[in-house]
């Protein structure tokens, strides 16, 4: 019998953004599994990277699968840089490091954290939100992908599997909002994890050769 913990942010914490009645995706989760399969909720709304430890002392004792995303709160802390002057390319260039070493050196000390529980873990990626206007649309998907391409990286590089959003919820009704999972977007979030942590499916999936 499994146990998936999720564990993150509004990603998995949803339910104050999907319409009156329908379902969270820790429920979805739930109601994909085997019988006799368990799914708890850890993430909590609003999350952000260097949060995960007070979630990772939450997660029960019979856990047998960790799923995680966060991710997209550091980028949203550090989204007024886009709209700041610069003199140069080199300049900007310059602040979007200074963006990326921090989100590196704390996601980096998450996934080590999660990982000393030794459990099958997965990672998610940030996914590309749906704002309305599409330069902004297009400047936000840009800079997410400073962010993510250190999730690739980290995952990768710790051999665990990567669950990518971008690719999960890439229709306009998958978002409740621009940056919150709708029901629609939460239960195909839902199928994916359940089919990494219990194999209920076969997976069309890509090879990864890190070393």
């Amino acid at each position: 019998m499994g146990h998936i913990v999720l564990l993150g942010d509004s990603i998995f914490d949803n339910g104050a953004y999907v319409e009156p009645g329908e379902p969270d995706v820790v429920t979805q989760v739930q109601a994909k599994l085997p019988g006799g399969w368990r799914a708890t909720l850890c993430a909590i709304d609003g999350a952000v990277a260097a949060g995960i430890l007070p979630q990772m002392a939450r997660v029960p004792d019979d856990a047998t699968h960790l799923i995680v995303s966060v991710g997209g709160n550091d980028a949203l802390r550090h989204s007024g840089i886009l709209r700041e002057p610069a003199r140069s390319v080199a300049e900007v260039m310059t602040r979007l490091a200074d963006v990326r070493d921090e989100f590196a050196g704390d996601y980096r000390a998450m996934l080590s954290a999660v990982s000393d529980r030794r459990l099958p873990t997965a990672v998610c990626t940030i996914y590309d939100a749906r704002f309305p206007e599409p330069e902004e649309q297009r400047l936000v998907v840009t800079a997410l992908s400073i962010f993510n391409d250190i999730i690739t990286r980290e995952a990768f590089a710790r051999g665990l599997d990567l669950i990518d959003l971008r690719l999960i919820c890439d229709e306009a009704d998958d978002y409740a909002n621009p940056i919150e999972p709708s029901a629609k977007g939460g239960d195909k979030i839902a199928a994916v994890i359940v089919q990494v942590a219990a194999g209920r499916a076969f997976l069309p999936r890509s090879q990864i050769y890190a070393r």
